[in-house]
């Protein structure tokens, strides 16, 4: 028994000997967008030995969003690199011994819980053989929604609503939290983005927002009954495939 336990810890010492440093960077982009970095809080990047799921390298993606000019304006040629040494990524440094088929996984927008997407792709680490510049880039689609009026689970008096209506405010970033707006590079004007209401579980209706300012999304629901809300806010881009949601619900009382 005791010889089986020195000969597994030899072989363990003698793969650690042989293991090589192997770099690895790690890029996420958001769909029809620009990268994930540090203005939004970044991704999370695990990279993870697909044979027993052990973790080799894992952290945030920190940096600029990148080149717009590069990114959004740009024909791209074959081999053309997006990225420079200030675009965000992650550079994984991992020691392996020999041939390793890994799982990227990346959680993005990190700190967006609502708009968060888990995306992953596979490939081969040959030790030794860095993949670098662009190097691995996975693709987040979909828009970041968050409803600003009304308040989560917010009271709010029948009467204060009969004339004006209830407010209804969304702010909608791409996943990179790059900008919408009308005519911008990510222009609103072919985008949908609209409220669907439910009462007491039943549905109750929907408005189409606007767009008055950069990220802002606005529209006016009229409303006449007490009763329980949930409001549903989706943007759309037939163009690009791109879809947001977010949702909350609120009290109206008589």
């Amino acid at each position: 028994m005791k010889k089986s336990i020195l000969l597994l810890a030899l072989l363990s010492i003698c793969m650690n000997a042989f293991a090589t440093e192997t770099k690895l960077m790690v890029r996420a982009k958001a769909k029809d967008a620009k990268f994930v970095g540090s203005s939004i809080g970044g991704a999370h990047v695990i990279v993870r030995n697909t044979v027993n799921g052990e973790i080799l390298a894992e952290g945030n993606t920190t940096g600029s969003t990148g080149n717009t000019d590069l990114i959004m304006k740009s024909a791209h040629e074959r081999y053309t690199q997006l990225s420079d040494d200030k675009t965000a990524g992650f550079l994984a440094i991992v020691d392996i011994a020999k041939p390793t088929f890994v799982r990227v996984e990346v959680l993005s927008p990190i700190n967006k819980k609502n708009a968060q997407i888990q995306a992953s792709i596979e490939l081969w680490l040959i030790p030794g053989k860095d993949i670098l510049g662009d190097g691995v880039v996975v693709e987040i689609p979909g828009f970041v929604v968050d409803i600003l009026k009304p308040n989560t689970h917010q009271y709010i008096a029948l009467e204060s609503l009969t004339e004006s209506g209830l407010s209804i405010e969304a702010n909608i970033v791409m996943m990179c939290g790059c900008p919408i707006q009308k005519d911008g590079i990510w222009d609103s004007n072919l985008m949908e983005v609209k409220a669907i209401v439910h009462k007491d579980g039943e549905a109750f209706g929907e408005i189409s927002l606007v767009n008055p300012s950069q990220n802002t999304f606005t529209g006016t629901l009229d409303i006449s009954e007490a009763g329980y809300y949930q409001i549903t806010i989706y943007a759309y881009n037939s163009t690009t495939g791109n879809t947001g949601v977010d949702t909350i619900n609120y009290v109206v009382r008589g």
